[in-house]
């Protein structure tokens, strides 16, 4: 069992626009030629922020027209967030807030054997690598350029670094880079 963070960014870095906008994603390819068909087969449970949350809100029509269903996860999904926000009709979805630990156990008794996929955003993902949660970063780097927006991941990781795992060309427009999270962490380190 693995807890990934697994998403897209731009080339600069960025994983939504200022205005939480995705638009620049869809057209550089066709997810069903990416790794996330095998990758979502292994998820047991999904964590994700109330933005990312927000945005499916959103766009439910949009999803029900590619997925056949306004909630495409059959996993149990808990969202972080300090607002009450609507629920999706018959999705588990669970609504959280507080330290990501505790939300951790129950994700990882949820999940069984299969691993739990941190969806976004960046600082979620950030909040589960601060408390030594967060196992792999798997990224798509898009071709293109936002010059701003919400980031990929807002944290200093140096000391270690991340351990590139491997590195897969998807088509015209991405790259796909895996990476480990080392857990020993020299003491004082983010």
């Amino acid at each position: 069992m693995k807890t990934q963070y697994y998403t897209a960014t731009s080339l600069d870095g960025f994983i939504a626009t200022e205005d939480d906008s995705l638009d620049w994603l869809f057209p550089l390819g066709d997810v069903n030629e990416t790794s996330y068909p095998a990758f979502i087969a292994d998820v047991g449970a999904l964590a994700m922020g109330s933005a990312t949350y927000e945005w499916m809100l959103r766009h439910t029509d949009k999803i029900a027209a590619q997925t056949g269903a306004a909630w495409p996860y059959s996993q149990t999904t808990w969202v972080f967030s300090t607002r009450l926000l609507p629920l999706v009709p018959k999705a588990d979805i669970r609504l959280v807030q507080g330290d990501v630990r505790s939300v951790h156990t129950e994700m990882r008794q949820a999940a069984g054997s299969k691993n739990i996929w941190i969806v976004g955003g960046g600082d979620l993902a950030g909040q589960f690598y601060d408390a030594g949660l967060l196992d792999e970063v798997i990224v798509q780097v898009g071709s293109v350029t936002l010059g701003g927006g919400k980031p990929l991941f807002p944290r200093r990781v140096t000391n270690p670094p991340l351990q590139l795992v491997s590195v897969r060309k998807i088509g015209p427009g991405f790259a796909e880079l895996r990476y480990e999270v080392p857990k020993d962490k020299p003491a004082g380190s983010m």
